[in-house]
């Protein structure tokens, strides 16, 4: 293996094309997605999170009533 002389390393994914890193990106996406309960338990807790903030409620539920 020949020696780098800036000490980067060239490997991981920043060597890959954006093409390479795309599709990388997309598998993991698709294997996360897969598993509905672990992503309904994601939506749940970040659910939880945003309704403890009263004054954003109270925005959404405004705005909900001008329609």
């Amino acid at each position: 293996m020949a020696s780098n002389q800036g000490g980067a390393s060239r490997g991981g994914n920043s060597s890959n094309s954006g093409n390479s890193r795309r599709e990388a990106a997309r598998k993991g996406g698709l294997a996360v997605s897969r598993d509905r309960e672990h992503m309904a338990e994601i939506g749940r807790k970040g659910g939880e999170k945003v309704s403890q903030d009263r004054e954003h409620m109270a925005r959404i539920g405004k705005k909900g009533g001008e329609k």
